[in-house]
């Protein structure tokens, strides 16, 4: 890990976000990515990548296409070529260090204990990550938040934000591993990851909107979202376009619409269910 420039932070935040496989939508990189850019947040530091990294795969070309470097060639001249980039930036108004980068595949416990490293260095007591797969969730609704932490008293915290606390069995992730182990650091990390509609490829502007509003309020942070919002409601008039150009998918969405509202009432308006079930309201 390199630092190259010093900044004073008072009780600071880590705020992670990892292209790969928990980055359905572009969400967890295009929430730091929209955080970055609206506090102005300048580069202190990066994660070297040497070591955390495979550059190929063996399998097919859809398999091992995803561990290779990007290259783009105009008129057989090579005009960039990317490798991986884990990036430290910060926002010293706000107390935020922010980290982009991509989920290692090697070497887990060192890349661990650079997060660790970082915030034993600037005083960092917790450590967020935001993140995102695809689900059964409509375009037409916002984005369902499930949230993981370390331990019982940052659950405490995080009750009273009405996030939703995860049930998962199945494959671990690096933000698992540093959760895991953030108590053996001090720490406290807490892993926001948001559920976003499986029907739609590539970056989805109105899940990094909606994600970025809810992690501004958890962190503190005052954010113009207008901007955000507009592009959001652009992205979703362009969606139902097609859909109605689709009855079958038009069908298939409403069933989801249904689902999802169904879910919210049961779960979050209990108490309301309850007491029309009482006054003889049907709620089918």
């Amino acid at each position: 890990m390199n630092i190259y420039k010093r900044v004073r932070l008072e009780k600071p935040r880590v705020l992670l976000g990892f292209s790969g496989w928990m980055d359905s939508g572009e969400v967890s990189t295009g929430v730091v990515k929209q955080l970055v850019k609206r506090l102005g947040a300048e580069k202190m530091g990066e994660i070297e990548t040497e070591g955390f990294y495979l550059q190929s795969f063996p399998g097919s070309m859809e398999v091992t296409a995803l561990f290779r470097p990007h290259v783009k060639i105009k008129d057989g001249l090579i005009t960039n070529f990317e490798t991986a980039r884990n990036d430290l930036l910060c926002s010293e108004e706000n107390n935020l260090i922010l980290f982009s980068g991509r989920e290692p595949n090697l070497n887990w416990g060192e890349f661990a204990d650079c997060i660790f490293r970082l915030c034993s260095e600037f005083g960092v007591e917790m450590i967020y990550f935001i993140g995102s797969v695809a689900g059964l969730v409509p375009h037409t609704r916002e984005p369902r938040i499930l949230c993981s932490v370390s331990d019982s008293k940052v659950k405490e915290v995080f009750a009273d934000y009405g996030l939703k606390f995860t049930n998962y069995e199945g494959p671990a992730s690096i933000v698992t591993y540093l959760s895991a182990n953030a108590n053996k650091h001090g720490l406290g990390m807490a892993s926001l990851v948001a559920a976003v509609p499986s029907y739609i490829q590539g970056n989805n502007p109105k899940c990094i909107e909606s994600v970025t509003r809810v992690v501004a309020g958890i962190l503190g942070i005052h954010i113009e979202l207008d901007t955000m919002r507009n592009v959001s409601d652009a992205f979703e008039k362009k969606l139902n376009d097609v859909v109605e150009k689709q009855p079958e998918l038009a069908e298939n969405i409403q069933k989801l619409e249904e689902n999802y509202d169904n879910e919210i009432f049961d779960e979050e308006m209990g108490d309301l269910k309850e007491w029309l079930e009482q006054k003889g309201v049907r709620l089918d």
